[in-house]
């Protein structure tokens, strides 16, 4: 009898891992595979980037708390920030969803008025999908694909030692969203006639709910003149993504403490959960926001932008990826994704 091994025994990382290690790509026009934020094509003139993600009602995300509409919007922006982590601008969507019969005609509208908004927003078109049934819940799958001037391309392995490693918006809000989220609907399921407690919780709920791609960035650094010398967005949590990158650039890398980007609105929700803030913006995930390496000369036109923080340096160790603590210590940063 054959002997079966656990995926939990893997980790999601060892799973990817293993599952490339059975996959070589044959066409010429095959730029990149598995491995980054998108797949890489080669159209000529330009690279196209294609991506693809899964919601899965129960693992990604729980109807008793998160509106149609905003799950909608979500399952765009996630697809989209995955263009944005490749320096690309995104162009068309397709989406998948499969559905059980608890969902009605008008529950479909408010999801794709989410969905349309969000392709509204990112200058992307709709160009298609499936539809299937399900004996599960809801299920969203969405193909984004864009392009990427060849010479403007961000991969994640190509960090270099000395660099600047910067990070976009603020850390860890999403994450004390889903727990006051978690936390009321508890309350909620042992009491219905309770009503929620989240009066000044709007921002980390949103960062939750209604996560935006930052797009708005790409545009910035272009503008600034800055190319980022790799980046990879913040879907997993800082500590995960960052292990990612320093993996596949084949570097170390030190993150100071104290330069952790961190909402007010965070600092106060960790406070009520009593959850460390560092902890919820290097484990949290879900932030999408963007992380990323410049070279020293490139400091200046990025310093005064006050959607970019410098959080650490790239060094040539790879053996250390540690976490500068305001004590003077340095801690290694782990993490182990989806098990």
């Amino acid at each position: 009898m054959e002997a079966r091994t656990e995926i939990s025994s893997l980790g999601e990382f060892g799973l990817i891992k293993r599952i490339n290690q059975g996959i070589k790509t044959k066409l010429p026009e095959t730029i990149k595979g598995i491995g980054d934020d998108a797949a890489v094509i080669d159209l000529d003139a330009q690279f196209g980037l294609l991506s693809s993600d899964m919601l899965l009602e129960g693992v990604h995300f729980d109807l008793t708390f998160f509106p149609l509409k905003h799950l909608g919007y979500k399952a765009i922006a996630v697809n989209v920030s995955d263009i944005a982590a490749m320096n690309g601008i995104p162009q068309q969507v397709t989406v998948n969803l499969a559905l059980s019969n608890r969902f009605s005609v008008e529950a479909i509208d408010e999801l794709y008025e989410g969905i349309k908004a969000a392709c509204t927003d990112y200058n992307v078109d709709l160009v298609g999908g499936d539809t299937s049934s399900s004996r599960s819940g809801l299920l969203i799958s969405v193909s984004v694909f864009g392009k990427v001037k060849k010479d403007l391309i961000t991969y994640r392995n190509t960090a270099k030692p000395n660099d600047i490693l910067c990070v976009t918006g603020d850390l860890g809000g999403a994450y004390l969203g889903l727990q006051l989220l978690e936390r009321e609907k508890q309350v909620f399921l042992a009491n219905p006639n309770m009503q929620p407690e989240l009066e000044g919780k709007d921002y980390v709920i949103q960062r939750q709910l209604r996560p935006e791609a930052r797009m708005d960035v790409v545009y910035e650094l272009a503008e600034a003149g800055v190319l980022p010398t790799a980046m990879i967005d913040v879907s997993d949590g800082l500590a995960s993504d960052l292990l990612h990158l320093c993996a596949q650039s084949g570097v170390g890398a030190i993150v100071f403490e104290e330069r952790l980007p961190i909402d007010d609105h965070t600092f106060l929700a960790a406070t009520e959960l009593k959850i460390s803030p560092i902890t919820a913006a290097l484990n949290g995930g879900e932030d999408y926001e963007l992380l990323f390496t410049i070279p020293q000369d490139s400091y200046e036109l990025i310093k005064n932008n006050p959607k970019i923080s410098v959080i650490g340096y790239v060094t040539d160790n790879k053996e250390e990826i540690a976490l500068h603590t305001k004590g003077d210590n340095r801690v290694p940063i782990t993490a182990q994704g989806w098990s």
